[in-house]
């Protein structure tokens, strides 16, 4: 059933916190407040509960890999005019979807290519049920010579977007797990047409760390980008996990293109806005400057830009929330997901929480034996979530009213219910079981005309993704 969860933000609790004095990636010139100009925020916001499932459907049949979505789903991205000679059947447009991912040390260094497939009429039931999507283009491996030095546990973004100044393009965001040495360049964009992908980049987004960049991306309004952020339509981001990338998701507005349409030379570091990024744990030990809630093991995996026919908005992420009574930097502990099992060979950090971020009891710093040898973040329990921002707030954030890290989601759709679940166990010593089950969610995208939603499941149809559907019901 669909539940949602309304978030009071609490002045006094704001006002207590340490606030940094300067805005990043603003300059004194960068808003319309500083020419002297006012403008008017953003309206309404959208009610999660006009969200309306729909049902899912399978992506296309499995090959070998590269060729395979399977181990992939990392990025998606709608096409409003994909498929002009499909059926008539409320499901207009095409996605594009990454396969494999690439893979490090020459194991599948042509991984991440790009398909597009048609949308078919989503269902409600079991994944035998589901009908199945076809190709319109078969995998392409557009990115190929570029982000070769980043192939270990990638993150990529894709979006497409059809401006007047370059026509259709598809822009693309590129990382990975750890910043490469020395740091490299993480943007780029290629055509629609896959089989001739006419590769743009790479570029570098200037007054940004590399870990606030290079997963998902969005379009944003362009009269909104036109009002509160210099005409950047393309919004970027990324959540780490441990607070690298900032205790809570991040986005960042940016225009690979000059004035003429033409885009930046390679190795370009273009403008940017910073209009969401919390507080990392680089810069401090506690959880401060925080997304409401927010705990280590958090995922943010995917971001999309909400309108409906009556001008409501929301800024919207999707992933697998930490909500246990403890987290911890290890392994899964074979007693039971109560219990933490730390890496005890990690000292430069505080490696075991409670819910409310202090230290867990001095018991718990214990790694325990016959744990497997997936170490990482840990929790007792993560939810699969959407969680709703008011655009309104990353205005102010753009006219310097507020700083970064204040805005927090008015709302929270909890998703659990739709999805499968691994039905396969597909890799469970490194996905979790149970309530300890990560990386649940791949990318989002929108199809703004109709105000359909498109998320991906990972690891739903074997080692392959399904695309769930929602619609905005005004």
């Amino acid at each position: 059933m669909k539940r949602f969860l309304l978030l009071t933000i609490l002045a006094g609790a704001l006002a207590s916190c340490n606030l940094p004095s300067d805005q990043p990636g603003l300059d004194d010139t960068s808003s319309p407040e500083a020419s002297g100009e006012t403008l008017p925020l953003p309206g309404e916001v959208i009610d999660p509960a006009s969200l309306v499932y729909l049902g899912a459907f399978r992506l296309p049949e499995n090959r070998e890999r590269p060729l395979t979505f399977e181990y992939g789903g990392n990025a998606m991205t709608f096409r409003p005019d994909g498929d002009p000679t499909g059926p008539k059947d409320g499901f207009p447009g095409s996605l594009f979807i990454t396969g494999h991912d690439r893979l490090p040390y020459g194991e599948l260094p042509d991984g991440s290519q790009v398909a597009e497939i048609d949308i078919p009429i989503p269902v409600i039931g079991s994944i035998e049920s589901l009908n199945r999507a076809e190709f319109l283009q078969d995998f392409q491996d557009v990115s190929a010579g570029h982000f070769t030095e980043m192939e270990e546990i990638v993150r990529t973004g894709l979006l497409y977007l059809d401006h007047p100044a370059t026509g259709p393009i598809i822009h693309i965001a590129w990382g990975q797990h750890i910043e490469p040495d020395p740091t490299v360049a993480t943007h780029g964009w290629f055509s629609a047409d896959l089989s001739d992908p006419a590769f743009h980049g790479t570029w570098f987004i200037a007054d940004q760390s590399w870990y606030n960049l290079n997963d998902y991306m969005l379009e944003i309004p362009a009269d909104w980008a036109d009002a509160y952020a210099q005409g950047f339509l393309l919004g970027t981001g990324r959540f780490k996990d441990g607070g690298w990338s900032g205790m809570g998701p991040v986005l960042v507005a940016y225009r690979p293109w000059d004035d003429l349409g033409a885009p930046y030379p390679s190795g370009a570091s273009i403008p940017s806005i910073t209009l969401l990024h919390y507080a990392t744990s680089i810069e401090t030990d506690s959880i401060e400057r925080a997304l409401l809630g927010y705990q280590h093991p958090d995922e943010w995996s995917g971001a999309a830009w909400l309108e409906d026919a009556s001008s409501r908005s929301a800024l919207v992420f999707a992933g697998a929330k930490s909500s246990g009574t403890k987290y911890w930097y290890g392994y899964i502990n074979p007693a039971g997901p109560e219990y933490p099992c730390v890496d005890e060979a990690v000292t430069d950090f505080l490696t075991c929480r409670l819910e409310d971020g202090s230290a867990c009891p001095p018991e718990d710093f214990v790694e325990c034996a016959g744990h497997n040898d997936y170490r990482g973040w840990w929790t007792t329990r993560w939810d699969a979530q959407i969680i709703f921002y008011d655009p309104a707030e990353l205005a102010r954030v753009a006219l310097g009213e507020i700083q970064s890290w204040e805005p927090q989601p008015y709302a929270t759709l909890d998703i659990d219910d739709y999805l499968y679940d691994n039905p396969a166990e597909i890799e469970s010593d490194l996905l979790g079981t149970g309530d300890q089950r990560r990386y649940r969610i791949g990318d989002l995208t929108f199809d703004r005309r109709n105000g359909i939603l498109y998320l991906l499941e990972l690891f739903a149809d074997g080692a392959a993704p399904v695309v769930h559907v929602w619609q905005i019901n005004d």
